[in-house]
This record gives structure tokens, C-alpha cells and sequence, in this order.
């Protein structure tokens, strides 16, 4: 890796935040607009020292050297494409989205050549995995290994506006990947057994937390995050649930989108994200909040037992919004380990191991991110 290696940050839109200024106050930064003056927009408006660009790949290529770090702000089907121009140049590349099978296979052969593949460490999936890997591996300690033992794992997160609207929501991301969302099937583990929601706002539940009640489905697939979080073989998981955290009433509020999405006409659903995106537009006035519980209960076969939770509680303020804070704060943490040369060579989800993810996490908390942890042992 040179000796001041250029992070290349690709994408100027909602989750590109403050965690752009932290990389820019000890590297050299160049963010790559749509066009040149939204890159230096977006640089004045986070006050981050860097360069703004016009990305084009080709452009993009011409400046990478070896050992330069691209990240990846743009929509996941983007990915691939950049990852593949970091392998033709030498270059580590890192995205808070998740690892989709083409960036795992592609990473074989960045670790071939030394190269990182940084992947799941923005909140959701990112900082959810930190607190996951920490919980399991206190619960495993304190238990003891091979121990017997029943479990409840649940994982909820969500950004949500901070002063409840009538549509119960504020979209801090694209809206028509919000939509297609909710129609990617979820698989998770209730009462012991495996099931999988075609339509995951139809199991939606409500969820007390601290006093104050939301809505949660489960989202997309938890079920290979069972060996990833390290859950020992030996326990019965009686629950396991990656998901979705709105505000009470959303279900209500949403029931005419619903209608429109079980017709599932990917036309009308481009239409109606546009139509959703006017009605409830983002305005620099609102303020949105961003919440994450991440709990785990176990009770060993002797009559022991063990609970944790971690959460985070967050409201954005005037030019830095929960979100992008949330997302992009922990995304460059984890490039910072890789500049440090702290990260293995190949695909890395979140944090490479548990002792990691713990100081990761003692990291964001003393970065400000409001992180709470409770438990047996805490």
C-alpha cells in the first residue's frame, strides 16, 4: 500500500456523511459525483477536505493507483462493476451493502491478489453485525463452550422521521429500492423452525422497546448469519430474525402500497415510488432517527441463563442526518483498518472477528453514536 493512499469515494446521495470528512482528515479523498459540481457541493456541505470529480469508469480508472481504496456509494447492482475495475488496478474496494454471490466470487480472486473486499459494515447490515458477534461470543463465555442450550436472536433496525407523519415513514434511501424491498422473500427461524415470508409486511409484529412500541418484520435471508455471528452448534435456536423496524402505525399507514405491491408490475411500482417520493419528499428541514436493538437470550440445559442487548437511538440535526451519520461513520472505520493494514486479504463482512468487532464498537461509541449495552455481564 503507498505511502498516502487516495480513498475514491464513489456516490454523493443520502448515506454519504461524516464518515467521508473523518477519511479526509488523514488521507487524500476524491468523491465521484454525477457530475463535478455535486461532488463539490457535497464536499462543502460535510466541510471535508477532498477533490470532486465527474465519475465516469473510465475517468475513475485513470486516477487509481495501486493500493488505493474505491468505495462503492452506488446503487448494489453497481458493485460488480467497480469491484472488477479495482482487480484490473490494484485497488481494495468497500461498500456498506451486502456481499451478493457475484462480489463473493469476485473476492477469490481479489485475495488471490492480496487486494480487500470490505463488505456489511454500514449500520444495516454493519453495525448490527458488531453487536451480534460481541453478544454470541459473551453468551458463549459465559455459558461455556459446547453447552447445551436453547436461544432468541433478533436483530431490528430502522430509519424512521423523527416527528411521526401521517405516512409513518421518511425515506432516507431510494424509494423504489424501499419498495422492492418488501417484496424480496425473508427467511428466518420462529418457534424452532425455518419459514420463509414471501410477502414480509404480512408477518410484521409489534415490538416494545424502551417503553415505546414499533412494528418489525423479518428482511431478507438471516439464516447464513447463523454460522457467520459464530452461534455455537450446540444451541436449539428457538428464534432467529434479521429485520425491519417502522413506527407504530406504519402497517395502516402503508396498506394502499401494499395493494400495489402484491400486483407486483415492476412499471407501475417504478411509478409508484416516484409518486410516493413527491407526495413525502425529503426536505433539508426534516430530521430523521435511526433505531437498532440487537438482543440474544439463552437458557443452557442446567437451568443457566444469559441476555444481552445492545441498541442505538439516533436523531439526525441540521446537515448530518441520522442515517447518513449511521452509515457512513462505521464504513470508514473499517477503511481506516484497512489503510492501517489491520484487515486479511479477500471478502470481510463487518468485522473479521468478535474481539475486532468489540473495539470497532468502543470505537463508534467514543466517535459519538449513542450505543447502549445491557446483560448478564455488562
Amino acid at each position: 500500500m503507498p505511502d498516502t493512499p487516495t480513498v475514491h469515494w464513489v456516490g454523493t446521495g443520502l448515506s454519504t456523511g461524516p464518515g467521508l470528512t473523518a477519511l479526509a482528515e488523514r488521507t487524500h479523498v476524491v468523491l465521484w459525483g454525477r457530475t463535478e459540481a455535486k461532488a463539490a457541493a457535497c464536499l462543502a456541505r460535510l466541510g471535508a477536505a477532498g477533490e470532486p470529480r465527474h465519475f465516469t469508469p473510465e475517468a475513475l480508472a485513470a486516477e487509481i493507483t495501486e493500493g488505493d481504496v474505491v468505495v462503492s456509494m452506488l446503487p448494489g447492482t453497481e458493485h460488480p462493476r467497480l469491484l472488477r475495475l479495482c482487480l484490473d488496478n490494484g485497488a481494495h474496494f468497500a461498500c456498506s451493502s451486502y456481499a451478493s454471490d457475484e462480489i463473493r466470487n469476485r473476492a477469490e480472486e481479489a485475495a488471490a491478489a492480496g487486494l480487500t473486499v470490505l463488505t456489511e459494515i454500514g449500520l444495516d447490515p454493519g453495525i448490527d453485525h458488531l453487536f451480534a458477534d460481541v453478544l454470541v461470543e459473551r453468551a458463549s463465555r459465559a455459558l461455556g463452550p459446547g453447552t447445551r442450550a436453547t436461544a432468541a436472536f433478533t436483530s431490528y433496525c430502522g430509519g424512521v422521521p423523527a416527528e411521526p407523519n401521517e405516512f409513518r415513514y421518511r425515506f432516507s434511501w431510494a424509494p423504489r429500492g424501499v419498495l422492492t424491498a418488501l417484496l424480496t422473500p425473508a427467511h428466518y427461524v420462529e418457534a424452532g423452525d425455518k419459514h420463509i415470508a414471501d410477502r414480509p409486511w404480512e408477518v410484521a409484529r409489534p415490538l416494545d422497546l424502551d417503553g415505546e412500541r414499533f412494528e418489525v418484520y423479518p428482511n431478507r435471508d438471516s439464516l447464513p448469519y447463523i454460522r457467520q455471528y459464530g452461534v455455537p452448534e450446540s444451541w436449539q435456536l428457538d428464534t432467529f430474525v434479521r429485520g425491519t423496524l417502522r413506527l407504530d402505525g406504519w402497517l395502516d399507514a402503508w396498506e394502499e402500497v401494499f395493494t400495489e405491491l402484491r400486483e407486483g408490475d415492476p412499471d407501475r411500482i417504478t411509478e409508484l415510488a416516484g409518486e410516493l417520493a413527491a407526495r413525502y419528499p425529503t426536505r433539508a428541514e426534516d430530521r430523521d432517527r435511526v433505531v437498532l436493538a440487537v438482543e440474544l437470550s439463552v437458557r443452557g440445559e442446567d437451568g443457566r441463563t444469559w441476555s444481552g442487548r445492545y441498541s442505538l437511538d439516533l436523531t439526525g440535526e441540521p446537515g448530518a442526518s441520522a442515517m447518513a451519520r449511521c452509515v457512513s461513520v462505521p464504513l470508514a472505520l473499517g477503511i481506516g483498518e484497512l489503510l492501517d493494514g489491520a484487515l486479511p486479504a479477500g471478502l470481510v463482512q463487518g468485522a473479521p472477528d468478535p474481539v475486532t468487532a468489540r473495539q470497532w464498537i468502543e470505537k463508534l461509541a467514543s466517535w459519538g453514536l449513542p450505543i447502549r449495552v445491557t446483560g448478564t455481564d455488562s
